[in-house]
C-alpha cells in the first residue's frame, strides 16, 4: 500500500521531488507515488518471507522500454530492505558489465551493495559487523573474554571456520581473505587490510603483498565469483541481513553482442538458476529484466532450450488474471489513465510541501495534468510506454517548481511545451524520431 502524501517525511519527499526534477528514477521513496503494483505486493512480500528464511527465489520481470522495469526493480528493493534483506541493483552491459563474467558481475554486486543502514558499497559494514557478532557470539559462549586477547582471536577464528566450512569447499581463498583482513586490522596494517577488502569484493590490481599476506593468489574468476557469492550470503546471513535481493537489469542486452558471447551469457542465467535450484544459494533472490523480445525472440532466452524451458510462462490471456506467483511477471506498461494517475500522485506528494498547496491544487488541477500527459505523449510519437520520465520531468521541473515559486505563473497561458531532443535517452529519441530537433505543442 501506498503512503499518503501528507505522512511523507520532509527528507523522503524532497529525495523523490529532487531526483524527478532531474529525470532520473528514485533511489527511495517509490512506494509514494508507484501505479500498478499493488497486485504485485502479496505475492512478493510472500517471496521475500521465503527468502528471508533460508531459502532462494527467482523471477524473470518483463515489460516494453518505459514500462518501468527499474522503477519496479527499485520499488521490489525498498520492500527487501524493510525485511532487512540485502540489496544489489547492476545494469547489464557489453561493455562495463557483461553477463557472462561473473567475476565481473559479482564485483558490481559488491560495489552497489546496500543495506537499510548503509548505501553502497555496503561491503566494508558487512564484514565488520560479521567480526563484531562472531566475537559478541565467542563472548557470550564463554569460551573467552575480552580480556584475554589471543584465547578471543583463536576462538573467533575457530568459528570462522566452521561457518565457512561449506564454502570454503569451493572457495577456500573466500575465509583465507576475511581472517587476512581481520589480522591486518588487528596489526593495524590499514593498508593492507584495504587491499584484502578489495580483493574479497573482487576487484583486480591488488597488491601482491597484501594477497601474499592473506595467502591467496590472482584475481577472481568466473567459477570462483559463485563461491564468492555464496560466501557472502553466509556472511550476510550471520551479521542479521537474511537474505540478498539481486538485481540484474536491461539483461536485453544480450541480444546486441556477439553470438557466441550471447551463448556464454544466456547459459550464465542458467547455471545461476541450477545452483538456485540446487540449493547453493540459501537467502538469494535473483530478479532479472528485460523486453518481450528479448524472452521470446531468438536472439534471446529462445535461443537456449533449457532456459526457456525453464522461463516459460502463458502470457494468451487477458494481462488481468496474470498470476504474480508465475516465473515471469509482466509489466503492464503505460497508457493515458495510467499517465495521468503518476501526475496527480505527484503532484499531491509535491504539494505537501509547496508554500502554498492549495494553489497547486488549484492551478494544476487533474485536467491539466491530462492535458500535460497527452501533449508530452504526443512529441514522442503518441508512444505513451516512454513518456513517463519526460512527463514527470516536465511536470515538476517546468510546471509545479513555477506555480510554486511565481504567484502569477499559470501554466496554461504562460507555459509552452518544448522536447529538445538533448533531453531525451536513445529509446526516447527513436520515438519521436517523426518529428524535428525541437517539437512545441501548445497547450
Amino acid at each position: 500500500m501506498s503512503t499518503p502524501a501528507d505522512a511523507v517525511s520532509a527528507a523522503r519527499r524532497s529525495d523523490v521531488v529532487d531526483a524527478l526534477r532531474r529525470g532520473t528514477v528514485p533511489q527511495s521513496g517509490l512506494d509514494l507515488f508507484g501505479v500498478g503494483l499493488d497486485r504485485f505486493e502479496r505475492a512478493l512480500d510472500e517471496k521475500l518471507d521465503v527468502v528471508a528464511s533460508g531459502r532462494a527465489a527467482f523471477h524473470a520481470v518483463r515489460g516494453e522500454y518505459g514500462s518501468g522495469k527499474t522503477f519496479f526493480a527499485r520499488w521490489l528493493s525498498e520492500r527487501a530492505k524493510r525485511v532487512g534483506l540485502a540489496t544489489a541493483e547492476i545494469q547489464i552491459s557489453e561493455t562495463e558489465t557483461p553477463l557472462h563474467r561473473l567475476e565481473t558481475v559479482y564485483r558490481r554486486l559488491t560495489e552497489r551493495l546496500t543495506t537499510h543502514t548503509h548505501p553502497p558499497s555496503a561491503l566494508r559494514a558487512v564484514v565488520d559487523s560479521w567480526f563484531f557478532t562472531l566475537e559478541e557470539e565467542v563472548l557470550e559462549a564463554g569460551e573467552a573474554t575480552e580480556d584475554d586477547a589471543e584465547a578471543l582471536d583463536k576462538a573467533v577464528e575457530t568459528l570462522l571456520e566452521a561457518r565457512l566450512a561449506e564454502v570454503a569447499v569451493t572457495a577456500p581463498a573466500f575465509a583465507a581473505a576475511l581472517r587476512g583482513y581481520r589480522s591486518a586490522r588487528q596489526a593495524g596494517d590499514a593498508a593492507t587490510a584495504e587491499a584484502l577488502l578489495a580483493w574479497l569484493g573482487g576487484q583486480k590490481s591488488v597488491a601482491a603483498s597484501a594477497r601474499r599476506a592473506a595467502g591467496v593468489r590472482g584475481d577472481l574468476d568466473h567459477f570462483g565469483a559463485l563461491g564468492f557469492l555464496q560466501g557472502l550470503l553466509r556472511v550476510l546471513s550471520d551479521c542479521g541481513h537474511p537474505g540478498l535481493l539481486l538485481v540484474l537489469d536491461e539483461i536485453e542486452t544480450l541480444q546486441r553482442v556477439r553470438g557466441d558471447v550471447r551463448e556464454k551469457g544466456l547459459n550464465a542465467i542458467r547455471q545461476l538458476l541450477d545452483e538456485i535450484d540446487a540449493g547453493r544459494f540459501p537467502g538469494l533472490f535473483l530478479v532479472i529484466t528485460g523486453t518481450p523480445a528479448f524472452y521470446d525472440g531468438q536472439q534471446g532466452v529462445q535461443r537456449l532450450a533449457p532456459l526457456a524451458q525453464r522461463l516459460a510462462t502463458d502470457f494468451s490471456t487477458d494481462p488481468r488474471f496474470d498470476s504474480p506467483r508465475a516465473v515471469q511477471l509482466r509489466l503492464p506498461g503505460f497508457d493515458l489513465q495510467r499517465l495521468g494517475e503518476l501526475g496527480r500522485k505527484v503532484r499531491d506528494l509535491y504539494a505537501g510541501a509547496a508554500s502554498n498547496p492549495d494553489r497547486i491544487g488549484d492551478v494544476v488541477d487533474d485536467a491539466y495534468i491530462a492535458e500535460l500527459a497527452t501533449a508530452v505523449t504526443g512529441g514522442l510519437g503518441a508512444n505513451v510506454g516512454v513518456a513517463p520520465r519526460v512527463f514527470l520531468r516536465k511536470l515538476v521541473a517546468d510546471v509545479l517548481d513555477r506555480v510554486d515559486e511565481f504567484a502569477d505563473f499559470d501554466p496554461r497561458r504562460h507555459y509552452t511545451l518544448t522536447i529538445d531532443s538533448t533531453e531525451l535517452n536513445e529509446t526516447e529519441r527513436n520515438a519521436a524520431a517523426a518529428a524535428a530537433d525541437d517539437v512545441e505543442l501548445d497547450l
